[in-house]
């Protein structure tokens, strides 16, 4: 039960903020918004405002915003409604900027949820104090540091010789080594007893990190909401960082391509639920961000390849055809589909080959 709802609150606070990001430009700019629905399948309950219908559907994973003359209508009579070129309040009758503007408002808006998140962690549990100290605090339960002897109280001195005198470097130095054996130098004991450890990263699936599960003690001070805020746009930044390098790196195969889909996702979102609430804020925070980004790419029926095609109509003071727009939309909408289902698949084989 607590998975499901995690699930429900991470997958509808990002999908809905990224539709509300299309909504109130579009009532901004003044498209007719015909619907803002919360949710897919049919309608278990709607309010029909003045112009737009605010409903709850069935499938509580998402939602969807329905915008004047984007696509062909459906009248009474079931005959397709194309809005004519008059209609001021026709989404394709507003200038080129505008239609933009609405398009990139979702993704903007996912990495505002993000920032909300990030700071609403911070200003609850407070912002963790520095720590330039190399010795381990905390072991993750099933990590491969926990099933290497390493203990807590440990200080790692060395990652395949290469120094790392505080936290920052031992960090950097794990996280730079993809699924590789690492050879850990280690102080233990008041005594400082030196030791040498073999221990192999994995693909952390939350963050995308490569890690070996550990962690310093972590000591939180309390905080302002200003400096919160600070601190969040910070983590949002870095994180945005972290996943576009992480991208590229996995386009350029310098780092195995490692592609998570909708049941690992589920699974993350378990497991954090489990952790806490605040556990919980933080990873919606970064599959916000990681939904923004993606939509930005320039994949057919992503926002992304709408913002190309629209840049493309600025420059030549026109626009494409728009059977064959329409028409590259669904291939790549195909091809996405089809790409999900192999994920998806993959994610059950691994989840098969886990439990055996």
């Amino acid at each position: 039960m607590l998975t499901t709802l995690a699930i429900v609150f991470v997958f509808g606070s990002m999908v809905m903020i990224h539709e509300f990001g299309h909504y109130i430009v579009a009532k901004w700019i003044g498209v007719k918004v015909i619907e803002f629905s919360f949710g897919f399948g049919p309608k278990i309950v709607g309010y029909q405002g003045k112009e737009t219908l605010y409903a709850l559907r069935v499938v509580p994973l998402g939602g969807f915003v329905k915008l004047h003359g984007m696509d062909a209508e459906i009248d009474e009579k079931g005959q397709a409604v194309i809005a004519s070129n008059k209609d001021a309040r026709s989404f394709m009758n507003k200038p080129v900027w505008q239609r933009m503007a609405v398009i990139a408002a979702g993704p903007v808006m996912n990495f505002v949820l993000a920032i909300i998140m990030f700071v609403s962690v911070f200003a609850y549990m407070g912002i963790p104090a520095p720590d330039s100290s190399n010795m381990i605090g905390t072991l993750v339960k099933d990590k491969p540091a926990a099933a290497s002897g390493i203990q807590p109280g440990d200080r790692i001195i060395a990652v395949n010789q290469e120094l790392t005198p505080d936290w920052a470097s031992l960090t950097e130095a794990i996280h730079s080594k993809p699924d590789q054996v690492l050879s850990l130098t280690i102080e233990r004991g008041a005594d400082k007893q030196r030791r040498t450890i073999s221990v192999k990263t994995e693909k952390d699936a939350q963050t995308g990190f490569w890690i070996i599960g550990i962690g310093p003690e972590v000591t939180y001070v309390h905080a302002s909401i200003i400096e919160s805020t600070r601190v969040g746009i910070e983590r949002s930044v870095d994180f945005t960082k972290l996943i576009i390098v992480t991208l590229t790196q996995m386009i350029t195969g310098k780092i195995p391509a490692d592609v998570g889909g909708p049941v690992m996702i589920a699974q993350v979102i378990g497991e954090g639920a489990k952790e806490g609430f605040s556990n919980l804020l933080g990873l919606t925070g970064i599959l916000s961000i990681q939904l923004g980004l993606i939509n930005l790419f320039p994949i057919p029926a992503l926002d992304g390849s709408r913002l190309v095609f629209l840049l493309i109509e600025g420059l030549r003071g026109k626009p494409l055809n728009p059977e064959k727009e329409n028409m590259i939309h669904l291939v790549g909408f195909v091809l996405l589909m089809g790409l999900m289902l192999a994920v998806t698949y993959k994610d059950v084989l691994r989840l098969f080959v886990k439990a055996g």
